[in-house]
């Protein structure tokens, strides 16, 4: 069969591989790409949002299956752009893509139905929220409703902290439409777990549980970032923990998304706080998540495909879901200076040693080829992931894979999977 995947960054690359590794798949398109997934796939010149030339695109190619990865597309209504030309595609359509796509309607559908998370309330006006502020306690998160490329979350502890983060989301529009409606939720405290799953519109299957690290800067400083690395399985993520969140949290919101209507057919990303009352849903995506996705697909012993083909299907019941019983460590190599301001068309080398070695990955996220060569290409660069008997084993595998590659301004958090060393 021929697969076209959409998107260009390290989770696209982490799913080609995975898709390459199906003996169903004859061809693979990726729109737009990157270095990396060239590997795999050939990469089109068509970008994410342009959905009519995408469309053409499958019907010329006889595409039998499309990959959406990523979130701005899934919550604009590609998947309904495709399915109206009879295509089969991956992924939620635009009305169940609001689940990521707002975080107003994603905190009512909990408090509707009694999925756990933060106390929280939904603000239109800048006024309003400024007004709420005034009582409320600290620390306290603001959250941007729309997409924001994984940054529109502030953390305030200070009532002025929170003004000027009002102001910067509501007035200033850092995030553009993305903050016309903000969320002020309470701040929780634990550890943080991400749980993927893939869901059929009535059955859903939890994939292994993986911890992703925000922050640019070791310790957990500096600003917000799309993630600087992760590792699979959080030893957080115990028994109990599984137990309560299949009982109240997993199949709750399969099952609420289609009592609103909105039956969810793709991947929901579960990301969940650890609290002293239990675990509570701190947020949902619409898709793989990124970098999560660079370390639970290499533990996945099932056929991508055939999961997918489930999904579309409705037959996900029938599937048998298989992880290895081991661990992996992704430590995302950025361009200094990322969130903010960085300088890319940096040439990268060492990648050629991945070739020598079982069981590490380097996932591309901003590269792309210049002039013969592969150049850096974004602020996250590259996704280097390796597997080992046990997550220490692995951490180390994944830092050791770091010095292998080279580019100048290469940037890296130094403590990805510390909290392993505590677990």
């Amino acid at each position: 069969m021929k697969v076209l995947i959409v998107g260009s960054g390290g989770r696209e690359h982490a799913i080609a591989w995975s898709v390459a590794k199906s003996d169903k798949v004859d061809k693979i398109y990726c729109a737009p790409g990157n270095a990396g997934i060239a590997e795999y796939a050939e990469c089109v010149n068509i970008g994410a949002m342009e959905f009519d030339k995408l469309v053409q695109f499958a019907k010329e190619k006889e595409i039998d299956l499309t990959v959406i990865g990523m979130d701005d597309p899934l919550v604009a209504g590609i998947v309904d752009a495709f399915e109206k030309e009879g295509l089969r595609v991956f992924g939620p359509n635009k009305a169940a893509a609001i689940l990521e796509g707002s975080k107003a309607f994603s905190k009512d559908l909990m408090k509707k139905y009694n999925i756990p998370t933060a106390g929280y309330e939904n603000f239109d006006s800048a006024e309003d929220a400024l007004a709420y502020l005034e009582t409320a306690k600290f620390p306290i998160v603001l959250k941007a409703d729309g997409l924001a490329l994984g940054k529109g979350v502030l953390i305030c502890n200070t009532l002025e902290e929170a003004k000027d983060g009002v102001k910067s989301i509501m007035l200033d529009k850092k995030f553009g439409t993305a903050g016309n409606t903000m969320v002020i939720e309470e701040f929780m405290t634990g550890r943080e777990v991400s749980v993927l799953s893939f869901v059929d519109g009535k059955t859903i299957k939890t994939m292994t549980s993986a911890q992703d690290h925000k922050r640019a800067k070791d310790g957990d400083e500096g600003l917000n970032t799309g993630g600087m690395g992760t590792f699979s399985p959080s030893p957080f993520y115990t028994k109990e923990v599984e137990e309560f969140c299949e009982k109240y949290v997993y199949q709750a919101t399969v099952d609420a998304m289609k009592e609103e209507g909105r039956e969810f057919k793709g991947i929901i990303f579960f990301g969940l706080m650890l609290t002293e009352d239990g675990p509570k849903v701190l947020e949902y995506n619409a898709r793989f998540g990124d970098p999560e996705t660079q370390v639970v697909l290499p533990r996945m012993k099932t056929d991508i495909i055939d999961v997918f083909e489930a999904c579309i299907d409705g037959t996900l019941d029938k599937i048998e879901l298989e992880f290895e019983d081991n661990a992996a460590v992704c430590v995302v190599l950025a361009s200094d200076g990322y969130p903010l301001s960085y300088e890319k068309g940096f040439e990268i080398t060492g990648l050629e040693e991945f070739k020598n070695h079982d069981g590490y990955y380097c996932f591309h996220a901003g590269t792309k080829w210049e002039d013969g060569k592969i150049v850096t290409n974004g602020g996250r660069v590259l996704g280097v992931t390796a597997k080992g008997t046990n997550l220490k084993e692995a951490r180390a595998n994944a830092y050791k894979a770091t010095e292998w590659i080279q580019f100048a301004n290469k940037y890296k958090r130094n403590d990805i999977g510390k909290a392993i060393d505590e677990a």
